[in-house]
């Protein structure tokens, strides 16, 4: 029979045999207050008209001068006496590491080009977070701990001068760049086809050393590799009411922006710019966040763009904070390894998250939701709509469960390990209004045999993609009103291994092409399609598939 489970804001048709699933599914179910129409609310923070410039404190913006004690002056003087604006006025200024205080909005007035020195020695290792984990650390240029009432706005450029730290692949440059790169300065690997900026760097990468604090490392023991230890360019930890508006943030060390722990987070249109050779290259990673706001931003980066994190394994499960009460709206993405993303460091958990109306151009993947055994952590109470997708070079809508972990092989008989603390969990999607014109893959879903991808709702979808669906270890899957348009005549057009309770209503094809389906496997049970143009010629049932777990309506 079926069933809808009603949640306040959104409606999940779930596939039922006799009442045992759909109590499942309820008990793993969490209200949430939060729907379409009762959006969280996040608080903007409120300036003085206080107004002083850094040029007061003896910054020069002649592109030379160093000027990190005057601009960290400025904002001294501001937060100490009530806060207000300060002032980065048109000009090319040098700095180093700048640290925020409460109170105060540093304005990038217009042609305001603020970057930081590419002289290492002027940021010290300090104890910083790198992938949810607590680890070496060169400073951050912008960096904030423990704020309220802050901002950084305007007009103005932010530049990392991250090409200084990070080394490179000679096939991510052009012959000429390549040539360029290595006439600057630094090392090459033995090999001919790395480019590192130190030896420091060289060291630290050859030897695949670690730069995670453990017990009993200290921050000078890090000295020998100091150069490895990129910095993300803003970083703000355990702050409250933040405004990032209309500047530019680019050519980051490491990740662009990284709130952590921070409570009522407004990111308006801001740009966003890295090379698509920079690892590590972020856009926004929001972890462990709260009440968090970001539109009509403009992303183009090296790695994933918008980012949901919330720590990593045992560290991230005990700080137990997840990111939560998020609104993501009216943004663009061009290149990055992903649009809308989240995880694979979701171990404390994210949930009540909304995205719509944003347009993803040439990204790796479109929405993408990642984990591995290990992090444990529950995502759930997703919901996203109004996507346009374009030249998405691998899946448009993705979930995996085997993060940097080898995947099984396609039926391949797996030892389960039991559900414990450490096992991750997806569960209750919406996914609804998206576009995409090219993709290698329209849908992928893979689960873990032990925790299977749950209660995932995609309805209205119009995607071009070579392969349709590919679904494995997954539960209580919906796709309704989709209109798949597959090229590769040489796979199932849809493919299903131990899968259970999932129902395909509306689904359309290119020109009546009544489309491949091949299932697999023992577990593979109740797959209903309702109107939907499938040939019961064109099935199949492999590796201990039962003919009778398809049914067609």
């Amino acid at each position: 029979m079926f069933k809808k489970i009603k949640k306040k804001g959104l409606k999940i048709a779930c596939i039922c045999v006799g009442l045992g699933v759909c109590q499942h599914i309820k008990a793993q179910s969490v209200d949430s207050q939060y729907h379409w129409n009762n959006l969280p609310e996040v608080a903007q923070p409120q300036f003085r008209n206080d107004t002083i410039s850094i040029v007061k404190f003896g910054a020069k913006g002649d592109g030379y001068t160093i000027n990190t004690s005057s601009i960290n002056a400025a904002i001294r003087a501001s937060s100490k006496n009530g806060g207000g604006v300060v002032v980065v006025p048109a000009g090319y200024w040098l700095s180093g590491p700048i640290t925020l205080q409460s109170n105060v909005n540093l304005h990038l007035e217009e042609n305001a080009f603020l970057q930081f020195t590419d002289d290492f020695n002027q940021y010290k290792i300090v104890a910083g977070n790198y992938e949810g984990k607590v680890s070496a650390r060169n400073e951050s240029p912008i960096s904030g701990t423990e704020l309220e009432n802050i901002g950084i706005t305007g007009k103005g450029i932010i530049d990392g001068n991250g090409d200084a730290w990070r080394m490179v692949g000679k096939g991510a440059l052009t012959e000429s760049e390549w040539r360029n790169k290595v006439a600057s300065g630094g090392l090459i690997s033995a090999d001919g086809k790395t480019w590192y900026p130190s030896a420091k760097s060289k060291l630290a990468h050859e030897e695949k050393r670690s730069f995670l604090l453990d017990e009993g490392k200290k921050l000078t023991d890090f000295e020998g590799i100091k150069d490895y230890l990129r910095p993300n360019l803003l970083v703000l930890t355990k702050c409250k009411n933040v405004l990032l508006e209309g500047v530019t943030f680019q050519n980051s060390p490491a990740w662009n922006l990284h709130p952590l722990m921070t409570q009522h987070l407004t990111i308006r249109d801001v740009k966003i710019k890295n090379p698509d050779y920079a690892q590590n290259g972020d856009g926004i990673d929001i972890e462990s966040c709260s009440n968090v706001l970001i539109e009509h931003c403009v992303l183009d980066v090296g790695d994933d763009a918008i980012c949901i994190k919330s720590g990593k394994d045992e560290e991230g499960r005990k700080r137990g904070i997840a990111t939560e009460r998020v609104i993501i709206r009216h943004n663009k993405v061009y290149k990055g390894h992903g649009g809308f993303v989240v995880g694979s460091e979701m171990s404390g958990g994210a949930r009540d998250i909304f995205v719509e109306d944003c347009t993803f151009m040439g990204t790796d993947k479109g929405l993408r939701f990642k984990a591995t055994r290990g992090r444990g952590g529950v995502v759930e109470n997703i919901y996203i709509r109004n996507i346009n997708m374009n030249n998405i070079v691998q899946e448009a809508i993705y979930f995996d469960m085997y993060y940097w972990t080898k995947p099984p092989q396609a039926n391949e008989v797996q030892k389960a390990p039991p559900v414990s603390i450490e096992t991750p969990q997806f569960r209750n999607i919406s996914i609804d209004a998206i576009t995409c014109r090219g993709a290698h893959v329209g849908i992928f879903v893979r689960g873990l045999p032990e925790m299977p991808i749950q209660q995932v709702s995609m309805t209205n979808l119009n995607i071009l993609a070579n392969k349709a669906i590919e679904l494995k270890d997954a539960m209580g899957i919906v796709v309704k009103n989709a209109f798949l348009h597959s090229k590769d005549t040489e796979t199932p057009t849809i493919y299903i291994e131990n899968a259970s309770n999932i129902r395909f209503e509306g689904l359309r094809f290119d020109r009546n092409v009544f489309p491949e389906l091949e299932v697999n496997g023992l577990n593979a049970t109740n797959i209903v399609f309702n109107n939907s143009n499938i040939d019961k010629r064109k099935l199949s049932f492999k590796h201990g598939a039962k003919t009778n777990a398809v049914k067609i309506n």
